[in-house]
């Protein structure tokens, strides 16, 4: 459901409370998304876990449901946010030009800067501290969705304000084992969040997944 530019008939315009409703928006969206991922580790399982037995029966030591309800809500909830975060966008160009073409209209120049900018920095991701490199088939980190390329701005614990160095994760790794841990990057100029679960696998480490520090 589009919020700006519906009346295209009348003098309808994208105004800053159009883009800051849509903000408000997408922070909401992301705060659902966070909650159903702590159900997720309050159950110890992530978004693959398997959620029956040997035996083929749901599993009785988790709320599969609940589970499967979370699972549902975050992939339609994502979804929701990809589409926000494209409406901003839309609303913060078609801000820029009429911004621009008032401009030129009042001759006013470069007196005053476009409102959008300011808009643009409140909507800005975080800065990323480490990008995925490699990303092995058959891993945790690929059943998580990891792909190569994501610039990570949250793993676990660790996040831009607070990471140091690749060992502030291996030490979150190494403590996870078997437990979810959310991780969150930026893939494609948009936010993803994710739910990955450190585990032994065919291959080496816990994840199967290369990770490097970016230089800020």
């Amino acid at each position: 459901m589009k919020m700006t530019g519906e009346n295209s008939a009348g003098k309808s315009e994208t105004t800053m409370d159009d883009v800051q409703k849509l903000v408000k928006t997408k922070d909401e969206i992301e705060e659902q998304i966070k909650a159903y991922y702590d159900v997720l580790e309050d159950q110890g399982v992530g978004v693959e876990g398997v959620l029956v037995d040997g035996e083929g029966f749901p599993r009785a030591d988790v709320n599969v449901y609940q589970i499967r309800t979370a699972r549902h809500s975050i992939s339609c909830l994502q979804n929701d946010h990809k589409a926000i975060m494209e409406e901003i966008e839309e609303a913060l160009h078609r801000l820029h030009a009429q911004e621009k073409a008032k401009r030129e209209q009042d001759g006013a120049g470069e007196q005053e800067e476009a409102p959008e900018e300011a808009m643009e920095q409140q909507v800005t991701l975080p800065p990323p501290f480490a990008r995925v490199d490699a990303v092995t088939q058959g891993s945790p980190a690929c059943g998580a969705g990891v792909r190569v390329g994501d610039e990570v701005i949250e793993f676990g614990s660790v996040n831009t304000e607070n990471f140091q160095n690749l060992q502030n994760i291996a030490s979150v790794v190494q403590h996870s084992e078997g437990r979810p841990l959310r991780v969150t990057v930026i893939r494609d100029g948009q936010k993803a969040q994710m739910s990955l679960t450190p585990q032994r696998w065919s291959g080496r480490g816990l994840l199967g997944c290369n990770i490097v520090p970016i230089q800020q």
